[in-house]
């Protein structure tokens, strides 16, 4: 198998280092991609529509089935040893750190019924961690992917997006959707993938930006504020209270035409940000759908600069440096910019003309350094393929 380790790795295989680790060779080499959220942020645990797609960058696992009921996980980029865990004593909750993410798909999969007895598993990941470009969705659905085949258990890529998004809600404790996982599972190469999150269905929309003259990058600003996790879980129970208030099961329910009357059943301010950046962002997924559809891809900026606006000023989930990104980006010729992910730190894209993109790339460069911000990390989007047996 001559899958490398890592971008331009040090030429040793992920199968070699399995074998390296485990003393006999992996039974197979599983990749899964991070992604980039073009739009609809915040709306998948409201039922709502997002459009993700997969980034080029991958987590990487060599793996082997076990019968002893032990789970051993390596991680490459951890540099920690070989972590050993008995599958019959995995408890939600109860730390291990990295390892909990592979160790929650063991477990989701044991708890759903599925006869997992133990497996050795070596990752290595290209996902930047800490930078909502999904690195922990990367992991889950690679494992899941791996064990599923490995143990002949016959799921499809809906319900393995499930196991993995159970794993991280149940198992790890972070409240998210289901777009990540989804994503994970379901992208293709050159497309975005509109995904409907109340009941996962799944449309795939070209998205050839090379072919318009046009280029997406992605800022990861490399701030990630402590603040984020147990915000997130404060953003959802916020949107819950709201649903709650206006009489309806999640925020999908609430048209985008009858927001003004909406607004006004709600009395506590912060919620009512909530209720509209939801019920707007679903709309912008719909514009920007329209947009893909008619082959005007230039008009998407204009969206994302908006959705940007409301994730700042409605939900409270952008910060100084993201706001830099957005600002410094249009005012050097971007056609448009947000956030994308769960905020307080991490990324944001930037919709460019390709020939702009070195230019607008410097201006945010510039604006970091003058703002006195680490420099950013700055990389095109390569629309990619899901969750696939590599070796």
């Amino acid at each position: 198998m001559g899958v490398r380790e890592g971008e331009g790795g040090a030429g040793v295989s992920v199968a070699g280092r399995f074998t390296e680790l485990y003393g006999y060779a992996p039974e197979g080499v599983w990749a899964a991609p991070g992604r980039v959220n073009l739009i609809g942020e915040y709306t998948d645990f409201n039922d709502g529509f997002v459009m993700p797609l997969a980034l080029a960058h991958t987590a990487v696992a060599a793996v082997a089935r076990r019968t002893d009921g032990v789970l051993r996980v390596h991680s490459a980029e951890m540099g920690r040893g070989v972590v050993e865990l008995a599958v019959e004593e995995l408890v939600p909750r109860r730390g291990s750190g990295w390892a909990a993410y592979p160790a929650g798909v063991v477990w989701a999969l044991r708890d759903a019924g599925h006869p997992v007895t133990g497996a050795d598993v070596h990752l290595t990941s290209t996902v930047p961690t800490g930078a909502g470009l999904s690195s922990s969705a990367a992991l889950e659905v690679v494992t899941a992917l791996a064990l599923n085949e490995l143990f002949g258990l016959g799921l499809g890529r809906e319900r393995l997006a499930l196991l993995a998004q159970r794993a991280e809600n149940a198992f790890v404790g972070v409240p998210c959707g289901v777009m990540d996982q989804m994503a994970a599972t379901c992208c293709t190469e050159g497309h975005a993938l509109l995904l409907d999150t109340r009941d996962l269905t799944v449309r795939q929309v070209p998205f050839d930006l090379a072919a318009q003259g046009l280029r997406l990058l992605v800022v990861d600003t490399r701030v990630k504020h402590a603040l984020g996790d147990g915000a997130y879980a404060r953003r959802r129970a916020g949107c819950e209270a709201g649903a709650r208030a206006l009489g309806v099961r999640t925020l999908r329910e609430v048209p985008h035409a009858q927001l003004r009357d909406a607004l006004s059943r709600v009395d506590d301010a912060t919620v009512r940000g909530y209720v509209r950046h939801v019920v707007t962002d679903n709309h912008r997924v719909g514009r920007t759908l329209a947009l893909l559809d008619a082959g005007v891809l230039r008009g998407v900026g204009p969206v994302l600069t908006e959705g940007h606006a409301s994730l700042r000023d409605d939900l409270r989930v952008s910060c100084a440096e993201l706001d830099l990104v957005v600002s410094a980006a249009n005012a050097a010729g971007g056609l448009g910019a947000r956030m994308t992910g769960a905020g307080f730190g991490g990324s944001a894209v930037v919709l460019v003309e390709q020939e702009a993109a070195e230019a607008v790339t410097e201006a945010v460069e510039e604006a970091f350094a003058a703002a006195g911000h680490p420099a950013p990390v700055i990389f095109p989007v390569v629309p990619s393929d899901g969750a696939r047996r590599i070796g």
